[in-house]
């Protein structure tokens, strides 16, 4: 852990923006690289349903440029010395996060949990909770 950068999967909720101050936090602490990944989900009208008036590739381009806005928006309101690196994926964010943990330098992951409790969390996928027991690096979910 001491020397791999730490893992912060990020939606740019305000949730996940509290996880990234713990995430630098620690970073700052054991002096290594922080990796800010966002996952992006297939859009809805990926599939054609005639609901949509974009191709799905002009849709997956416009979800794209948003989220790397997204992303420069969070760097820019980063005040830190750290060296920083994004990453923006395509596909399931349990998969994709746990992949990244995996294949890349990852000492830690630092997340968000939404606390869905009761009804919303049966109708919610808990990512936070699966990355939690999956993932093989200590997580650090913050609420």
């Amino acid at each position: 852990m001491r020397t791999r950068q730490i893992l912060c999967p990020t939606d740019f909720s305000e949730t996940a923006s509290h996880a990234l101050s713990y995430a630098v936090e620690m970073a700052n602490f054991y002096k290594v690289g922080l990796r800010l990944l966002h996952v992006m989900s297939k859009g809805y009208g990926d599939t054609n349903y005639g609901i949509v008036a974009v191709t799905p590739d002009e849709l997956e381009k416009h979800l794209e440029a948003h989220a790397d806005e997204k992303m420069k928006e969070v760097l820019a309101q980063l005040h830190t010395h750290l060296k920083v690196e994004t990453v923006i994926r395509r596909g399931a964010p349990v998969g994709q996060i746990l992949e990244e943990a995996d294949n890349v330098d990852v000492g830690m992951v630092v997340m968000a949990s939404h606390g869905h409790t009761g009804i919303a969390h049966m109708f919610h996928a808990c990512v936070a909770e699966e990355i939690a027991a999956k993932a093989k690096v200590p997580v650090l979910i913050v609420k």
